[in-house]
């Protein structure tokens, strides 16, 4: 709508921005106040994250304004350099768009055309590439509105960029804050893919599957997105704008948390495991000992504070050498045992009580505190997790699988199985199923025939080539598919590829002014269906073709059908009674009627052919004979 240049401000010494209206956008008389008053609504809206406005006025009668220049480049450009940006990067991005609309909104503005031609990205300092840091400014806020409320008044459409456009606005032209929460979503999902969500040939269609369809999520084209980007894409491209945030404001509290969110869990990643906090007993203190008396004090410790200690003092003196007591070793000691019958009777409780210590202890560690694990297959996710959670069991989820049998978001797995021994509080890991693997056909239309070859099986689907003329299309170049671009497909399905032929040598007749029967010999003959035959009102012989519906000279292709519109044959209308007129005045009413007048004599019309009242054709020559 409108062409930038950079200016020079004389006065000010500084680079400015000038964008001036194009002249089709100013036709409206009333274009210039309009517009003039929405500058004045934008140049009052103040905030580090928009595109100031500094003045406005007109050239030749093409309004103008005058604008703060950002040095860098659009979030359009940096996407065509970088393709997609990691979550951070798109959500500190976002967060300052959100800021520039939020205020805004405060001032009861609506963007109406948010896209990443409107977000300037401005050079960082010290790192260009550094988009965490960078600062964001967003432009043209209100310009949409004035130059569609212009368009209005001719009858044209609202202007818009369907890529972004909410459903609100293509169903009933009506937009609010939600609807620039809507264009915001669909943007973050361009940052994260690298593609917007909806594609087609025509722009209308786009617009349309903002209304029908809901964005999927990013991490389908993105694997390994977190689950919170998902969510948050997904509340602000609701179809409903009840279900979205109610303005930039409260999207920007969404994004903030969840980019502490991702960066509290790569934070948490990243840093080392700490040893536990732990409870010691306490150390009491013991008075200092003589050395003899060090080795008593080393064992009052724990084992983790005992301290070297040395060895106490030997006593100097002679040695004696002393004889061994009879009955020494395990011989000794059992024949001691058996001499006394309590000491004998202590001996065998102590080992059945040890005994028993064992085998409970070892039921316990390797039978007793486990127990059977529910039956959580074939349960909806929310389902398993209840029954997890009333069993007093904890759940995690391996990643999903592909499954023919089980329906999507059912469990499909899990490990201890059903049955299984498990801890008392434990975890049990669940695998949700995918359901049936699908692909959608790709978007070969316009590839080379081997090309289109490799990216059907790198969807592991199966191309049968066919051939067929095209016009349009050069030779060996894919024309279409059947099943069409973006059906769901099962693995392994056949695809029919058409490859264009080339142009057909068989060009299409002209048929127009044959009759009907010949016409239709014609068709066939290049192997042209021959559809709807009308009959309308003619001058031409009736039965004759007066209008083909493919022209001459086009290439005929496989089963083409053409319509065809054939003559009634000319109005009759009845022989007026001319006798008795003079002869001039009964030729100027013939000829006025459509008929060819062959006259013959002079005077007064004695004889007519035909008669009167004889029906007869425009065109149809009649015979006066007149004499005095």
């Amino acid at each position: 709508m409108a062409t930038v240049y950079t200016a020079l401000d004389e006065r000010l010494e500084r680079t400015v921005a000038l964008k001036i209206i194009h002249p089709a956008q100013s036709r409206d008389p009333h274009f210039v106040d309009r517009f003039t008053d929405e500058a004045k609504t934008i140049a009052r809206l103040t905030h580090p994250n928009v595109v100031a406005v500094y003045d406005q006025g007109t050239h030749h009668g093409l309004p103008y304004l005058i604008m703060e220049y950002v040095r860098g480049a659009t979030l359009r450009e940096v996407l065509a350099e970088r393709r997609r940006l990691q979550p951070q990067e798109a959500l500190a991005i976002m967060e300052q768009m959100l800021a520039a609309i939020a205020a805004a909104h405060r001032s009861g503005l609506v963007h109406r055309d948010v896209k990443p031609e409107n977000v300037l990205v401005a050079e960082s300092p010290g790192d260009q590439h550094n988009l965490i840091d960078g600062v964001v400014k967003v432009a043209d806020f209100g310009l949409a509105r004035a130059v569609e409320a212009s368009a209005d008044e001719t009858g044209s459409h609202l202007m818009a960029t369907v890529a972004y456009v909410a459903p609100e606005l293509v169903t009933d032209g009506h937009a609010d804050p939600r609807t620039d929460v809507y264009s915001s979503g669909i943007v973050l999902f361009e940052m994260l893919t690298g593609r917007v969500p909806y594609e087609a040939d025509r722009p209308v269609e786009v617009a349309w599957q903002h209304v029908d369809r809901d964005v999927p999520f990013p991490s389908r084209y993105v694997p390994g997105l977190p689950p919170q980007i998902d969510d948050l894409v997904a509340r602000a491209t609701r179809r409903d704008p009840g279900g979205r945030p109610t303005d930039a404001g409260a999207m920007l509290a969404e994004v903030q948390a969840v980019r502490e969110d991702i960066g509290t869990a790569m934070n948490n990643r990243a840093r080392p495991v700490a040893p536990p906090t732990v409870v010691v007993p306490r150390v009491e203190s013991v008075p200092r000992m003589e050395p003899t008396s060090q080795m008593y004090q080393a064992t009052r410790r724990p084992s983790w504070a005992r301290l070297p200690a040395s060895a106490p003092p030997q006593a100097v003196g002679r040695r004696h050498r002393t004889e061994p007591e009879p009955g020494g070793g395990m011989a000794g000691v059992l024949e001691r045992i058996n001499a006394n019958p309590r000491t004998r009777l202590a001996v065998i409780a102590a080992l059945l009580t040890f005994g028993l210590l064992v085998a409970v202890g070892g039921y316990w560690f390797g039978v007793g505190r486990y127990t059977d694990t529910p039956d959580l297959t074939t349960k909806t996710k929310e389902q398993a997790a209840h029954l997890a959670s009333t069993a007093g069991f904890k759940v995690k989820f391996a990643d999903p699988k592909f499954d023919t049998k089980i329906p999507k978001d059912q469990v499909l797995s899990q490990d201890p199985p059903p049955g299984g021994r498990i801890l008392d509080g434990g975890t049990i890991t669940l695998t949700l199923s995918l359901g049936p693997e699908v692909y959608k056909v790709p978007d070969i239309a316009g590839k080379v025939w081997d090309l289109a070859q490799v990216d059907l099986q790198a969807m592991n689907l199966v191309g049968n080539r066919a051939d067929k003329f095209d016009d349009a299309v050069p030779a060996g170049y894919v024309v279409s598919t059947d099943p069409p671009v973006g059906t769901q497909v099962k693995p392994g399905q056949a695809i029919t590829v058409f490859v264009s032929k080339g142009p057909n040598p068989v060009k299409v007749p002209l048929v127009v002014g044959k009759q009907v029967e010949q016409a239709k010999s014609d068709l066939a003959r290049v192997k042209i269906q021959l559809g709807k035959v009308e009959e309308v009102d003619s001058d031409k012989p009736k039965g004759e073709v007066v209008a083909q519906s493919i022209g001459d000279g086009n290439s005929v292709t496989d089963g083409m059908v053409m319509d065809l519109q054939i003559s009634k044959g000319p109005a009759q209308i009845p022989m007026p009674e001319v006798r008795g007129m003079p002869l001039d005045q009964a030729r100027a009413q013939l000829e006025g009627l459509g008929l060819v007048v062959d006259a013959q004599g002079f005077g007064t019309v004695r004889q007519q052919n035909p008669q009167p009242n004889t029906p007869v054709v425009p065109g149809q020559h009649v015979s006066l004979f007149a004499f005095l």
